[in-house]
């Protein structure tokens, strides 16, 4: 299941959500508001995007990550709106009969929402200052 949201993640309500009798592995992946980027301070993250064609690729993903490994279930949620420090902006949840198919299947899937689907992310800084940061301006973060 793919879905944008305004409100905050339930990871653990996720995470149970793709709890299977037939899977033995589940993988959670969170990523919050951090502080710091690159020695600059953050204080807000603001979440953008299209949501039409946001899922549309959302949906592209979860199906190459159901082509690519035994998934027995698989949640992307991405958050939109004003996000504080922790807030949690974006969850993958996937479980697959063992750990090794459930931790490369949720690497893949976050990987591939941060390269390809139209969310933008504006950061607010410490110094009062704001831009809009895009994934191919820090590719060693993906």
């Amino acid at each position: 299941m793919i879905h944008l949201t305004t409100d905050a993640i339930d990871y653990h309500a996720l995470t149970e959500e793709v709890r299977r009798h037939d899977c033995g592995a589940v993988v959670t992946f969170l990523g919050t508001v951090r502080e710091l980027t690159d020695g600059r301070r953050t204080i807000a993250l603001d979440y953008e995007a299209y949501p039409g064609m946001a899922e549309k690729q959302m949906a592209v993903i979860e199906q190459e990550t159901r082509d690519r490994w035994p998934v027995g279930d698989l949640m992307l949620v991405h958050r939109l709106g004003h996000l504080e420090l922790g807030d949690i902006s974006v969850a993958v949840a996937v479980s697959c009969p063992h750990r090794g198919q459930a931790f490369d299947a949720c690497r893949y899937a976050i990987d591939r929402l941060k390269e390809v689907v139209p969310i933008w992310k504006k950061e607010n800084w410490a110094d009062g200052s704001k831009e809009w940061v895009h994934p191919e301006t820090y590719p060693d973060r993906l």
